[in-house]
């Protein structure tokens, strides 16, 4: 089996897989702590469904890097949703779930009106549930995907102080001067970029396993801030790598495999915590 890996390693979309893979489950699990603290866990399923709304558009326009129109498409909805709050007459949860529908349906029915090949069924569940292969990651996405996590993970580590401020209570930072509404905007840019990171991986139906369980999984046993933000972090990293090699080997869609593993690591720092008591 070692030996098979390593011919497996010895071909550049294998490598690019993992680095890519790694980069998004890193950038997933440090705004993931965030998220599920803040309650805001499900927006990143919103937003998966919006980018795949997108994605049609682009596909139907055969644009070959269809990420120039879904980056912007996602970050706009991302920050619609923060900035109407409160103050919306439809409220946090109803509005994602009428976007997250709306955008899944508005997808599929352009795919269906324009189809780009002759197999949209296929088509439609690479896209929902990621790619069954491994070939189809490149040398640019490799780049793109580097560049953005470089970026995701400098903004986490110069504004981790006013993020963890605006986490735990947005009432006291506002009280000191901390621009809430400001770092409220930055982390629902920041996620919807990990999104659209994530959909050639595991496509648009399971990103928000990648930002939800590397966080409840190190919730389970630990307590800080900081530590779970670090546990889910390497944990995430490991799941990924785990999940890739698993896929590879065994010949399984990497997405589902991946948050396969990660669901198998929840249950046992959840079966830990539970005996820790």
């Amino acid at each position: 089996m070692f030996e098979e890996l390593l011919m497996y390693l010895s071909f550049p979309f294998v490598r690019y897989a993992l680095i890519v893979g790694v980069l998004i489950a890193l950038c997933s699990s440090l705004l993931g702590v965030t998220l599920v603290l803040k309650r805001y866990s499900y927006i990143g399923d919103g937003l998966s469904h919006v980018a795949f709304g997108a994605l049609a558009i682009a596909t139907v326009l055969n644009l070959i890097n269809k990420m120039l129109v879904v980056l912007p498409l996602t970050v706009a909805f991302a920050i619609l949703l923060l900035r109407k709050g409160q103050n919306a007459k439809i409220k946090g949860d109803a509005a994602i779930a009428m976007l997250s529908v709306g955008a899944l349906a508005f997808g599929y029915m352009i795919m269906n009106l324009f189809p780009s090949s002759s197999n949209v069924a296929g088509d439609v569940c690479s896209t929902l549930f990621g790619s069954t292969s491994i070939l189809t990651l490149t040398q640019l996405d490799v780049w793109i995907s580097g560049i953005l996590s470089i970026v995701v993970i400098a903004i986490f580590i110069l504004f981790y102080n006013r993020i963890f401020a605006v986490t735990f209570d947005e009432d006291f930072a506002n009280a000191v001067g901390t621009k809430v509404n400001l770092y409220n905007l930055l982390i629902a840019t920041v996620i919807a970029v990990i999104i659209v990171l994530a959909m050639n991986l595991v496509g648009s139906l399971l990103i928000s396993a990648l930002v939800i369980f590397p966080a409840l999984s190190a919730m389970s046993i630990l307590k800080s801030f900081r530590s779970v933000t670090v546990f889910s972090a390497i944990s995430s990293m490991v799941c990924a790598l785990a999940g890739i090699i698993i896929s590879i080997l065994a010949g399984t869609p990497v997405g589902s495999t991946i948050v396969t593993v990660d669901v198998a690591l929840f249950a046992v720092c959840y079966l830990i915590g539970r005996v820790r008591g």
